[in-house]
């Protein structure tokens, strides 16, 4: 076992950080308990998961883990789509992370069992392209900051893009969220004075929607890292 499986298996790196910032690993054998309690999303490429403690990875690693399986599962006869799906399945996980070594970790980590899953599901490497894509999908969508002060490390508010592919011709519209924006309910629904009710505002139910900070145009998903 080399220095960095060490890392991952231990529950503890140190005393000192777990002093200093609480640093505690999660198993892996209570990670999949956990993760099996809702099983069907982790098995959905789509479905969204924000670890807001991420430490390097353990329980993304795993959700990633789960959803290439059902990428394999329903598209690995097609390239194309499975290469597309692999990217959706990506696309969807995100995390934050107090300590800047930690989000290093983690994005290697995925980025690691990624390339290795597509080798095994494919019996090639991904294209240049494609890994380019991924490694960009990963710097965006593991922040180093505070989940709880909605802060990265630079001061700068957490920021997430959404990633929204657009059916089965490779592209993709790219919108950026605050954190906080996305966790504070915006009345929509709910009429100004003088102005006639917005959409949905005959349901009789509180209706909301969160701001993008920035829209992008609708581009190849290969293309992504070009727009930034």
């Amino acid at each position: 076992m080399n220095v960095t499986d060490d890392k991952q298996e231990r529950q503890v790196v140190s005393r000192q950080r777990v002093a200093d910032h609480g640093e505690v690993y999660t198993a892996k054998r209570e990670v999949n308990a956990m993760l099996d309690l809702v099983k069907e999303e982790t098995e959905r490429i789509d479905s969204r998961f924000l670890e807001p403690a991420c430490g390097n990875g353990n329980f993304l690693v795993e959700i990633l883990s789960r959803k290439m399986e059902a990428v394999r599962r329903q598209y690995s006869h097609n390239r194309f789509e499975y290469d597309q799906a692999s990217a959706v399945a990506v696309s969807s996980m995100y995390g934050v992370e107090l300590l800047p070594d930690n989000v290093e970790a983690c994005r290697q980590r995925l980025l690691n069992q990624y390339l290795e899953t597509y080798r095994e599901h494919q019996h090639v490497d991904a294209s240049p392209e494609l890994e380019r894509c991924i490694r960009f999908l990963l710097q965006k969508n593991i922040l180093c900051g505070d989940a709880l002060t909605m802060l990265q490390n630079n001061g700068e508010p957490i920021t997430f893009c959404e990633w929204t592919f657009i059916g089965t011709n490779g592209k993709v519209k790219r919108r950026d969220f605050e954190l906080s924006e996305l966790l504070r309910n915006v009345e929509y629904d709910k009429p100004k004075p003088g102005e006639e009710g917005l959409l949905f505002a005959d349901t009789g139910e509180p209706t909301f929607v969160h701001l993008p900070k920035r829209e992008y145009p609708l581009t190849d998903y290969l293309k992504l890292p070009d727009y930034e």
